[in-house]
C-alpha cells in the first residue's frame, strides 16, 4: 500500500536525514509509520527539508528536478560506487563458480524519479492522475541508476526488473525506461509488473486470476523466487527505493535508494 508525505511524516524526516544505502543482511530493518505519542514532525517544513535535499528546481518547462549537485544526487553517487564495485567483484566470483549473475531493479524512484508529479500533487497519490503521469512516459532518471543497468550488463550480469507498475502501464514503463538510456532486456521476459487479472502460478499463495491479495513484499520476494528457482539465476543485487522492495530474500545483497517523498508497506 502507498501511503502518502501525510501519513509517513516522521518516518520520511528520518530517510532525509540517514544512510541512502541499505546494504546486505539490513533488509529487516524496515520503515515504519509514526506511531508517537509526541507532536509529529511539522509538515511544511519536512516539505522544505524535502525541496533542500533533491534541490528540487522547476526547469523552463515548469517540470520540478531534482539538482546534479543536491544532497540527494550525492547519495545516489556513494551508492553507485559502492553497487558497481560490488557488481564486478561478486559477478566475477558468479561466473568463476559456474553460475548465472543477475540484479534486479526497481523502477519508480529507482530507474525513474517521480518527483514533479510528487511535488505537483502536494505529495499525495490518486490512482488516476498517478496512472495518467506514468503513461506519459517522460519521467527523468534517478541519477546514475541507468548507468548502473548498463554497467551490470557489460559485466556479464543479467538485467531484471520487479515493479509495482501494472500490466497494463508496460508500454509507457518500456518506452520511459528506453528515453533514459536503461534500455536493456526490456522484454516481457525480463520485466515483472503486476498483473492482478492473471497472475503467474508463482504467486499462486496470494493471487488467483481476479484475486490479487499479495502484499508488496510477497509480489516482489515472490518474482525474486521465480528468478532464482525457476529461471535458474543467482541474484547477486536487489535495487529499491522501498524497504518492501528488497524485504523478503533472494538476493545476496539489497541497495536501498533514498526516497522521502512516500511509502510503500
Amino acid at each position: 500500500m502507498r501511503k502518502s508525505l501525510k501519513a509517513v511524516a516522521a518516518g520520511a524526516a528520518c530517510v532525509v536525514a540517514g544512510a541512502a544505502l541499505y546494504g546486505a543482511g539490513a533488509a529487516g530493518a524496515g520503515q515504519s509509520t509514526a506511531n508517537s505519542t509526541h507532536e509529529p514532525y511539522n509538515i511544511g517544513v519536512l516539505v522544505k527539508d524535502i525541496d533542500t535535499y533533491y534541490g528540487t528546481t522547476a526547469d523552463s518547462d515548469g517540470v520540478y528536478q531534482a539538482s546534479p549537485d543536491s544532497p540527494y544526487a550525492k547519495d545516489l553517487a556513494r551508492l553507485d560506487g559502492d553497487a558497481r564495485s560490488y557488481i564486478d567483484k561478486a559477478a566475477r566470483k558468479a561466473h568463476h563458480r559456474g553460475e548465472r549473475p543477475a540484479v534486479v531493479f526497481d523502477i519508480d524512484d529507482t530507474l525513474l524519479l517521480s518527483l514533479d508529479y510528487e511535488k505537483r500533487y502536494n505529495y499525495t497519490y490518486n490512482s488516476g492522475t498517478w496512472n495518467d503521469y506514468v503513461n506519459r512516459a517522460d519521467r527523468p532518471a534517478v541519477f546514475g541508476s541507468p548507468e548502473l543497468v548498463r554497467y551490470a550488463a557489460s559485466k556479464g550480469v543479467e538485467v531484471f526488473y520487479n515493479s509495482g507498475l501494472s500490466e497494463a502501464q508496460r508500454a509507457a514503463a518500456v518506452e520511459n525506461l528506453k528515453k533514459v538510456g536503461a534500455d536493456v532486456n526490456l522484454d516481457a521476459g525480463h520485466v515483472f509488473l503486476k498483473d492482478k487479472a492473471n497472475p503467474p502460478a508463482y504467486l499462486k499463495d496470494c493471487a488467483t486470476p481476479g484475486t490479487w491479495n499479495c502484499t508488496t513484499v510477497q509480489y516482489k520476494s515472490g518474482t525474486r523466487e521465480h528468478i532464482e528457482d525457476d529461471l535458474g539465476y543467482e541474484i547477486i543485487a536487489n535495487f529499491g527505493d522501498q524497504y518492501s522492495d528488497l524485504d523478503g530474500g533472494h538476493a545476496d545483497r539489497t541497495y536501498k535508494l533514498p526516497n522521502p517523498t512516500y511509502f510503500v508497506g
